[in-house]
């Protein structure tokens, strides 16, 4: 139950990364407030599953997931460049998910 909840967690990271984009600075306070509360559900999660993953994998899998998914937001959503360089740090962060996964 434990990658479940931290699967949760990191796609919540994706969420208040966007909704902070969003606030433009903290500017806007529905999207700052919505900020706020998702991050801290997202914390919460990370939290939880620390229970019983390590620290180390557990926070590299939550940023990992937030990383990949911000990236993958910004260009479908946002527009932001997909350059082949970019594409290749995403891979390489992804790979490191998996490989983080599997040795656990």
């Amino acid at each position: 139950m434990a990658w479940v909840f931290l699967t949760i967690a990191g796609l919540l990271e994706v969420v208040w990364a966007f909704t902070m984009k969003q606030s433009d600075g903290f500017t806007r306070p529905v999207e700052t407030l919505l900020t706020i509360v998702i991050a801290l559900c997202s914390f919460g999660l990370l939290a939880v599953a620390m229970r019983s993953l390590p620290l180390g994998t557990a926070y590299m899998v939550w940023t990992g997931i937030g990383a990949v998914g911000a990236f993958i937001v910004g260009i479908v959503i946002l527009g932001e460049a997909a350059t082949l360089s970019r594409l290749i740090a995403a891979g390489l962060i992804l790979a490191g998910i998996v490989t983080m996964k599997l040795s656990h």
